[in-house]
């Protein structure tokens, strides 16, 4: 049976940019679609098309309540979860593949 998976990720424009908080279940299209500027509005407008930071869930309820806890954390906190995993700020698009 094929199992499904959900990533809740940030996105920025720089290191230390402005920071966006998403949840998908195909990631590699949706970071695709941030760097095309294919959804327009926040993300878009800013130019946040870095994928800097992503968590994987089996389920998808885990996965929204997850993006929504990290939204609702102050900027400090999301610098040092993505710092933690990515202290160089690089784009992790690439590895997905």
């Amino acid at each position: 049976m094929f199992e499904k998976y959900y990533y809740v990720y940030i996105v920025t424009n720089r290191t230390r940019g402005t920071l966006y908080v998403g949840v998908t279940s195909d990631l590699p299209r949706r970071i695709a679609q941030h760097k095309g500027k294919m959804l327009p509005g926040f993300t878009a407008t800013h130019s946040l098309d870095k994928l800097v930071y992503y968590e994987v869930f089996g389920d998808v309820t885990e996965a929204i309540r997850r993006e929504k806890r990290l939204k609702r954390w102050n900027r400090a906190w999301k610098i040092e979860a993505i710092e933690a995993g990515n202290p160089y700020w690089h784009d992790l698009f690439p590895s997905l593949f």
